[in-house]
This record gives C-alpha cells, structure tokens and sequence, in this order.
C-alpha cells in the first residue's frame, strides 16, 4: 500500500540536527526506497511555508521535486468538507488540510504516515489506514 506523508513527517526528515536513526526518518528513508511515498500539494505547500530562509526553501523545493503531486479531483475537496463538519458536530478540530489528507487517502486507499496525534480519532471515523514505522 502506497502512503501519503504528512508535513509532520516530511518536516522531522527535513529539519537540521533530526538524527536519520529516528525511527520516523528512517521509516520515511525506507518507504521512498521502496517508491511507496505519496504527496499533495496542501503538503507540499506546508512544507515550503514553514521555511524561515530562501536559501532552505530552495533546498527544500529541490529535495521534494522528486515527487510529484497528486492530482485531486473535486469529489476530494467535497468529502474534506464533509469531514470537518462531520467532525466539527461530534466536537473534535482538525485543519482543512488534515480533512483533505483523510480524504484523499479513503478515496486512493492510501495509508496516512504521520505523527499528529489528531489522526489517531480520524481514522477510525474515516475508515482509514495510519502508516506505522515498522519495527516501532
């Protein structure tokens, strides 16, 4: 099963000083060897406005250009919508990118590799898959 790396991730692998033996990084090391890594654009966006310098976004820009983004369709959107009121009328909070990372992953049946916490209450509603380092 392919896997949709959320920022969470995607920002632990891309800060300086994370060591590469965490076993989030190196689960993300072993899931790109295998070609398993999925990305959309809100995450791509995330990624690139977090970044203080224009010398890191470069670096950052250059490091995620090797995947390429998925492409949504409208019903996406819809079902991230539904998902937050869904979610907002049984009182838990997300972000509307969080909503469209579930979305998008029930919809292409893809697992979700993050370490947001708010996943672990959304996948059971969504009927989703969380990605788990193996060996963790």
């Amino acid at each position: 099963m392919n896997v949709l790396v959320d920022t969470s991730v995607w920002s632990l692998a891309l800060r300086r000083g994370t060591p590469t033996a965490n076993t989030v990084v190196k689960e993300l090391s072993e899931l790109i060897a295998e070609s398993r890594v999925e990305l959309i654009g809100a995450i791509r966006q995330e990624l690139l406005s977090g970044v203080r310098q224009a010398t890191q976004a470069r670096a950052v820009r250059e490091q995620l250009e090797a995947f390429p983004d998925l492409v949504l369709q409208r019903e996406d959107y819809e079902t991230a919508a539904d998902y937050f009121h869904q979610c907002r009328s049984a009182g838990l909070q997300g972000s509307n990118t969080d909503f469209l990372i579930c979305a998008v992953a029930r919809r292409r049946s893809l697992a979700v590799f993050t370490t947001d916490k708010d996943f672990d209450a959304f996948a059971p509603i969504f009927g989703m898959t969380l990605h788990a380092p193996r060996g963790a």
